[in-house]
């Protein structure tokens, strides 16, 4: 089974059987572009508008259209010790319903190509695995800095292939609370998905599924940053490990291409200090998020 909750930023797709993973409107969505900050003394305009960017896309809830892009290659996979990447395609879009409330609405398109899990020689599954969305209702005023929201996650099953997800449908509560405090923005973000159907026992299709998103940053100047954002899993109907447990960090910057468009990229490493048997021992995070 197969789920995320793209953070960060973010949330993620974990490896293997533990691995990860509209609302409408009549009124177009309103954004607020973040505001550039007051330059620090030596520090110019358009570098403290990289930085006052940079900390509003680390909120998951900012009220900000971005689409990240996210690889994470994961090392080290199935019984063969193969190599996975999981392309997450994570559209953000805020819903503007009035002047104290915003609804952010994330989906988490995972495409997957995964090694062999078989004894011999197979082919190895590519496609596309289950779709997230959640939609957090959020207010939009903050209380020191504090924010938070909460609404669903339901998983659509769009896997291609039965060994990238299940075939039922879930749903389940999401919840985040974020602080920005420049220079710093930290926060946790929580789900867990039910699966609604599907057959239990070995092999079965049912799961329950369950995202802790801890992250932190910490914002230098031009835009740099340097923080951890780990997806910490666990698949509660898989038998033996049920949690996958990262520990890494990452660092990037966000940029303006052709001093117009905020692209924002990422690199990092997390080493997974517990993992269910065929699980990944590292992941690779690169990411490029363009920002709207």
């Amino acid at each position: 089974m197969w789920r995320y909750l793209i953070v960060g930023g973010i949330v993620g797709v974990v490896a293997s059987a533990n691995a990860q993973q509209t609302l409408s409107s009549s009124e177009a969505p309103i954004v607020r572009i973040a505001q550039t900050g007051t330059p620090a003394p030596g520090q110019s305009s358009s570098s403290a508008d990289a930085s006052t960017l940079a900390e509003k896309l680390q909120n998951p809830i900012a009220d900000l259209i971005s689409v990240p892009f996210q690889s994470n290659t994961n090392l080290k996979v199935g019984p063969h010790s193969g190599t996975q990447d999981i392309l997450n395609i994570q559209p953000v879009i805020p819903i503007h319903i009035n002047e104290d409330w915003n609804v952010i609405t994330r989906t988490i398109l995972p495409v997957v190509w995964s090694p062999s899990f078989q004894p011999f020689a197979a082919v190895p599954p590519f496609g596309l695995a289950p779709v997230t969305f959640s939609a957090f209702l959020s207010p939009t005023h903050t209380i020191d800095g504090w924010t938070w929201g909460a609404g669903p996650i339901i998983e659509i099953p769009t896997a291609t292939n039965k060994t990238l997800g299940s075939n039922a449908w879930g749903l389940g509560p999401a919840l985040v609370a974020v602080r920005t405090a420049h220079p710093w923005v930290y926060g946790l973000l929580v789900n867990t998905v039910f699966s609604m159907g599907g057959n239990s026992g070995s092999g079965g299709t049912r799961y329950t599924f369950t995202t802790i998103n801890p992250f932190i940053n910490y914002n230098l100047d031009e835009g740099w940053f340097v923080g951890t954002v780990p997806v910490i899993t666990a698949s509660w109907n898989t038998g033996g490990q049920k949690w996958t447990l990262p520990v890494g960090a990452q660092i990037g910057r966000l940029m303006k291409v052709a001093d117009k468009l905020p692209v924002n990229l990422v690199v990092g490493a997390y080493y997974n200090a517990l993992r269910p048997q065929f699980g990944a021992t590292w992941s690779l995070r690169t990411q490029v998020t363009f920002i709207f």
